[in-house]
């Protein structure tokens, strides 16, 4: 199935800057506002995205082709300061990763409802969905991936909080490998005034 519409989305501060349009036609929208600070987006393919509001503790739901915010998901406590977002497309789950407490909240993408929660790492910012092993991650910033098994669309475990190194919060999956790829630097210092040394930077590889 060809996805719905083209479009070129990019997240940023307290906005969604958007360029929407179909084959040789992209023409730029210009930003519209969410409600909240938006931090990963994730699509159905089928003319919805989902984007996470780190501020609300919620998920909104806009429309790609009228860039319009049609719902909105309340984590209802459960999950604050949410900087992850993943996907399974097939059976409609959204996974949130969050801070504040520190869960991954796992809801229904077509109404909202929760699922359940798990415990992840401290540190959380980005998640990603494997159809292929129907596992959920969550890299940490204290250095540990975690990941959960979907054994249903109703059953979720943290199958394994992988250590990987400090400071590891970005990471990526290919889906032809199955790996993780993960990606940090040496610092000195803490907290926002941390500098990274010069020539530290290394991408991890995890897989099975």
């Amino acid at each position: 199935m060809r996805p719905i519409c083209l479009a070129i989305v990019l997240v940023a501060g307290m906005t969604m800057l958007a360029s929407t349009g179909f084959a040789q036609q992209a023409p730029t929208t210009g930003p519209f506002d969410l409600g909240g600070q938006p931090e990963q987006a994730v699509s159905d393919g089928k003319g919805h995205l989902y984007v996470d509001l780190e501020d609300k503790g919620s998920i909104a739901v806009v429309d790609a082709k009228t860039l319009t915010v049609t719902a909105k998901y309340d984590l209802a406590g459960k999950g604050g300061t949410c900087a992850g977002l993943a996907f399974d497309v097939k059976h409609h789950v959204l996974f949130a990763t969050c801070r504040n407490p520190q869960t991954m909240v796992i809801l229904n993408s077509e109404n909202g409802t929760i699922i359940t929660t798990l415990p992840i790492g401290s540190g959380t910012d980005g998640a990603v969905f494997n159809p292929s092993t129907m596992e959920a991650f969550s890299s940490q910033s204290d250095g540990t991936l975690t990941v959960i098994k979907e054994n249903s669309p109703t059953s979720f475990v943290v199958e394994q909080n992988l250590e990987t190194r400090a400071g590891s919060k970005t990471h990526t999956l290919d889906t032809k490998t199955n790996q993780v790829f993960l990606i940090t630097a040496d610092r000195v210092g803490t907290g926002r005034g941390a500098q990274i040394v010069p020539d530290s930077f290394t991408i991890l590889v995890a897989g099975k």
